[in-house]
């Protein structure tokens, strides 16, 4: 059975990032696959230290609650990582734990060890952002979630970004519920999609 790993990275629970995120893992829900979904903000998750002890050992000197996300990194198939977007970027707590995965990027590069190589995993970034639709919207936070999810070896392989949600919030878009569901019942299958609504 795969598992997918859902990272509700907003501090607003309910709210906009929580139910795109909702919306897809129902789609999943009804694949059967094994799904946990994170609340970043419940997690007790300290800065990284750029103390370089990982560069070393390929573990992490910081003993806190991304202990056992490393668990869940390691053993997931479906990554999905959701935040709303904050100063043209991903909100301070979802760049928080991208900065703990620096482990993962020592692992590969600096150890040279082949962290999940051979394994078919994916990687999907949802978020909204209040203002108007501009075509670089969400330009600035891409490059941040490409080498998040090159660092855990997963294939990059979607955004689903909504615009205007100071005006329009997710709850009353219906045209894009069942989109995010379709892209949730498919994801075992999805090569690629870059959908800015």
């Amino acid at each position: 059975m795969k598992k997918v790993l859902a990272l509700m990275g907003s501090p607003r629970i309910k709210k906009n990032t929580d139910i795109l995120l909702d919306w897809v893992l129902k789609g999943i829900e009804d694949k059967r696959y094994e799904i946990n979904k994170i609340y970043i903000k419940e997690e007790n998750i300290l800065p990284c230290r750029g103390c370089n002890y990982c560069g070393s050992t390929g573990e992490c000197v910081i003993k806190d609650d991304m202990e056992k996300l490393y668990n869940k990194f390691d053993s997931g198939d479906i990554f999905i990582l959701a935040s709303p977007l904050y100063f043209n970027s991903v909100s301070g707590i979802t760049k928080n734990l991208i900065d703990r995965c620096q482990r993962y990027w020592s692992i590969k590069y600096k150890l040279g060890e082949d962290y999940k190589r051979h394994f078919e995993r994916k990687g999907i970034f949802l978020a909204v952002g209040g203002a108007k639709y501009s075509h670089d919207h969400f330009s600035h936070a891409i490059p941040t979630i490409d080498l998040f999810f090159k660092a855990i070896n997963a294939d990059y392989v979607g955004n689903y970004l909504v615009s205007d949600t100071d005006t329009l919030p997710v709850w009353e878009r219906e045209d894009i519920r069942d989109e995010l569901y379709e892209i949730g019942y498919n994801i075992g299958e999805i090569k690629n999609f870059y959908i800015h609504r």
